[in-house]
């Protein structure tokens, strides 16, 4: 294993090992589009981070993990302190999975506590480690990562020209999306076009996938440690009963719920 910072180079690709295993507390960090020729498991058992994927963006809290193919461009942004997991798995092994098991593709999963101390075993795995001293515990990470439930709360990313530099500025200030009227005014359509536009690339009308914004930047906000009181003045809610309402109808349970 290495244990590395944000600021250490680092290519899975250029070992020979079957099993890589990574981990590093990371401030403020992006680590730009890139893509490996090796599958990866990207987990935070401390902190949060999120991905972003070609037209998706997925927030990565201490209860999920990102299952990411080989060669599929993505970027990790960290904004705050992170204790880091990530596992690399070499090509040869994960073109053997995938005749087994259902990992041809991106996954978001929750993590459960078995899950979660396999991926913190394997991340401080010797690199050159016997395959064979390997094979139990990583059968038993394979069995618990099929069986994870999958996780939904992506937000797509609106592709419409007129869109994309409204998008870089909003990402790159960590903003909440303006209400429909001022988001038009400031994008100069009319709001029934942003709507269209919305609905056409990410498949929910502007109103929604603003509320899906400001749910993904709250599980953000709460797994950073703000509190529900600061998370709810930093996205624009009247009050904090009014935040907690819309969390609550949203994940099932409140914030502190959520925080514990």
């Amino acid at each position: 294993m290495a244990l590395i910072t944000g600021n250490v180079p680092f290519n899975p690709d250029t070992l020979a090992a079957s099993v890589v295993g990574i981990a590093a507390d990371v401030g403020q960090h992006d680590s730009g589009h890139h893509q490996h020729q090796m599958a990866q498991l990207l987990f935070a058992p401390k902190g949060c981070m999120t991905i972003n994927l070609e037209q998706q963006q997925s927030v990565l809290p201490p209860t999920r993990a990102a299952w990411i193919p080989p060669g599929i461009r993505h970027r990790a942004v960290m904004r705050n302190v992170v204790s880091y997991r990530s596992i690399y798995f070499s090509p040869d092994l994960y073109a053997d999975l995938c005749q087994i098991a259902d990992l041809d593709h991106i996954k978001i999963v929750s993590v459960n506590n078995l899950l979660a101390a396999l991926i913190e075993r394997m991340a401080f795995w010797p690199w050159d480690m016997p395959s064979q001293d390997q094979s139990t515990l990583l059968a038993l990470f394979w069995q618990e990562l099929q069986s994870a439930p999958p996780e939904h709360l992506s937000l797509p990313i609106p592709k419409d020209a007129r869109l994309v530099p409204w998008w870089q500025h909003l990402s790159s200030q960590h903003m909440p999306p303006p209400p429909l009227n001022i988001m038009a005014k400031n994008i100069g359509a009319s709001e029934k076009t942003i709507s269209r536009i919305f609905s056409r690339d990410t498949g929910m009308p502007y109103q929604q996938w603003r509320q899906q914004w400001r749910l993904l930047a709250a599980i953000e906000y709460l797994a950073e440690g703000k509190s529900v009181s600061d998370t709810a003045s930093l996205l624009d809610f009247s009050s904090d009963s009014a935040f907690i309402s819309f969390f609550r109808q949203h994940i099932g349970e409140t914030p502190s719920q959520f925080i514990r």
